[in-house]
């Protein structure tokens, strides 16, 4: 034989200040104002069922110990006062939640540690200022990545022919086999052509296009130095430019007109993207004084890459395995 809480409103531990049917089975999920809120009355009729239980059976009981022990009045005490831990407990912590005039306390504020779609995450400045062409003393090929001194007396021309990174000299002279203006010396930075990556391959292939642009025809066909008659190898070595290990090769060309002159190809890896070569083109004059052939070596050993000042290259260099 078993002992049942009868059907009625109970105090809701769940939510105090409000009531709970117990329909004698199980909790329903009917709630209302405590019964003092409401008329006297021996006990309300039992709402309308309200779907399947889905609260614990707080109230109901087991049979009777077969061995005498316990009895209902007990087992009701024992129960109500589980049921007034509980109470107080759930009180508790309503109660911590709320503010002092008693309303339901403000939700903290959440933060997201991912930054913001609109925001790009910080990059780390770089130690070394980055080169400009602002500089009057050094010519600045963003391309290619490198940098190169401008020697005294020398500039660097907004406009060329070619349109291409370029210091010369700075007085002109009338070329000596055609009406036109030429330079003492002149350099200028190219990014390589074609499939060809090994630099000995490119200063040597690219010696040739320095010496027919220098002394054999201008880009208007016109041969200002009476074109190129012979010419001679005068140095090929491997040597380190920026950094990198790169090829030279200088000839001693003689003109139809005019005295001749001096060229040079260096041809080199690039420092940035995907380190595509990079071919010098130098164009000196034969005996302007002033301009002595060292000065080659002198900018070639000034070649830097961008935002770094301090890499060895050039004529003298060791050269890495």
């Amino acid at each position: 034989m078993s002992y049942a809480t009868p059907p009625g409103w109970y105090p809701d531990t769940g939510a105090p200040g409000t009531e709970r049917w117990w329909d004698g089975t199980a909790w329903t999920a009917h709630i209302r104002p405590p019964a003092a809120e409401h008329a006297a009355s021996p006990q309300p009729s039992a709402p309308e069922a309200f779907g399947p239980p889905s609260l614990p059976l707080p109230h109901q009981h087991g049979p009777r110990d077969e061995a005498g022990g316990g009895s209902r009045t007990k087992v009701l005490a024992i129960t109500l006062s589980g049921l007034l831990v509980l109470g107080a407990a759930v009180t508790g912590a309503v109660l911590l939640g709320r503010d002092e005039d008693g309303t339901p306390a403000a939700p903290a504020a959440t933060t997201s540690s991912e930054p913001s779609a609109a925001t790009p995450a910080a990059t780390a400045s770089p130690t070394a200022e980055p080169a400009t062409d602002e500089d009057p003393a050094v010519l600045v090929d963003q391309l290619n990545g490198i940098t190169l001194p401008v020697p005294d007396g020398w500039e660097k021309p907004e406009n060329t022919s070619e349109d291409v990174p370029t210091i010369r000299t700075e007085q002109s002279y009338d070329c000596p086999g055609a009406a036109s203006f030429c330079y003492h010396g002149t350099v200028t930075t190219h990014t390589a052509r074609g499939a060809e990556s090994d630099p000995e391959a490119l200063a040597k292939a690219d010696i040739v296009t320095a010496a027919d642009r220098a002394f054999e025809e201008d880009g208007l066909g016109r041969r200002t130095h009476g074109g190129i008659k012979a010419h001679r190898v005068i140095e090929e070595r491997e040597l380190t430019v920026a950094g990198r290990t790169g090829y030279l090769v200088r000839w001693k060309v003689t003109t139809g007109e005019g005295p001749g002159g001096y060229v040079q190809s260096l041809a080199f890896p690039s420092s940035v993207g995907t380190e595509t070569p990079v071919t010098v083109r130098f164009a000196f004059d034969a005996d302007v004084a002033g301009l002595p052939l060292s000065l080659m070596d002198t900018i070639t050993r000034g070649i830097r890459p961008l935002g770094d000042s301090a890499t060895n290259g050039g004529v003298g260099a060791s050269i890495g395995p």
